[in-house]
């Protein structure tokens, strides 16, 4: 069900004029309009220039690299955002939050965010081109910006900025890890500890492209925290905390642990028991939910906190878990200390 916050939405941002001043003499003319414009990046300014939307004393300069001269006037007029060429879809979304600016969704496993070979459409901005009415542009374009991302087969709630001023903000606090996001997993064998945290080294694995590795010689730093829920059947429920966003940290942090996520085609390894071989063959997926995401409304500063339920799948799996504990007269099963 969509919820929408009451709010005005914003106006398109339209022509701004200044007059240099005497600290901005000498400089480039893109450093100074993108000076004046916090919330739009210089790349986009330097484009706007380059296609003749800003103006100098009236006439249309397109160097973006011209010295400005105190007293001179300055006129940025961009143009409004083009439709892009991606089709609009009607695939359902669950959408748990909306306003003028932004959304959160929970996402189905199984459903790509970004068209690409292979999936060039049926993703998630397809359906979001679909779904939101007022977008105002995301790099000249009518398209969603899309601020984090989930791999295909992980499902779990999403934030996705509705205009460039927040995709930019809330992509910012994302660098600065000032984003809560928490994931529940089902991983096979269990860790000994009940919790605890993993910091390494992330980056591209030198013997497959394909895959992220902790055993690289230069990568950036990746900062996982987690926790035991649960242990069952020679298994674990666990709670894993982002302290950074690397591309499949999760995964990575878990396999490097010796205790990968129950299903990971990529990062896991099939059971030793056979009824777990099974249950990861049923799946078909690795067991990753994004459960939590807060974060602070770019607008107004407001803390806004999400929670999901896992999908149906991921729920019959522990289901199924606990049922096969149960029968071995609870070994490995019970309830971790929090």
């Amino acid at each position: 069900m969509t919820t929408r916050a009451s709010g005005e939405i914003p106006p398109a941002d339209g022509p701004q004029i200044w007059v240099a001043k005497v600290g901005d003499a000498g400089k480039r003319l893109d450093v100074v309009v993108a000076g004046k414009l916090a919330e739009v990046s210089r790349t986009q300014v330097t484009r706007n220039i380059c296609e003749g939307h800003v103006e100098v004393d009236g006439q249309v300069v397109t160097t973006p690299s011209r010295k400005v001269r105190a007293g001179e006037r300055i006129r940025w007029a961009p143009p409004p955002p083009v439709p892009v060429t991606m089709r609009a879809q009607d695939i359902p979304l669950d959408v748990v939050y909306e306003d003028a600016w932004l959304l959160v969704l929970d996402k189905p496993p199984g459903l790509v965010v970004h068209p690409a070979p292979g999936h060039e459409d049926g993703t998630l901005v397809n359906a979001l081109l679909a779904h939101v009415r007022d977008l105002r542009g995301i790099g000249g374009e009518l398209r969603p910006g899309i601020v984090h991302r989930l791999d295909r087969d992980t499902s779990g709630l999403m934030v996705v900025a509705k205009d460039e001023p927040t995709l930019n903000a809330l992509g910012a606090d994302f660098r600065v890890h000032r984003i809560l996001r928490r994931y529940e997993a089902l991983v096979a064998p269990p860790p000994g500890p009940e919790s605890g945290r993993i910091e390494t080294q992330h980056g591209r694995d030198p013997h497959n492209r394909k895959k992220f590795s902790i055993k690289v010689k230069t990568g950036k730093k990746a900062v996982t925290g987690w926790r035991v829920l649960e242990r069952v059947a020679g298994a674990a429920r666990i709670e894993a905390e982002l302290f950074t966003g690397r591309t499949h940290q999760v995964r990575v942090h878990f396999s490097a642990m010796g205790s990968p996520i129950l299903g990971d085609p990529v990062y896991g390894r099939p059971p030793r028991d056979a009824g777990l071989r099974e249950l990861a063959g049923r799946l078909a997926r690795q067991a990753l939910h994004a459960k939590t995401l807060g974060f602070f409304h770019p607008q107004d500063g407001r803390w806004l906190e999400f929670e999901s339920k896992p999908p149906a799948d991921m729920l019959a799996t522990l289901a199924a878990l606990r049922e096969m504990g149960a029968r071995g007269n609870g070994a490995g099963g019970g309830r971790a200390g929090r």
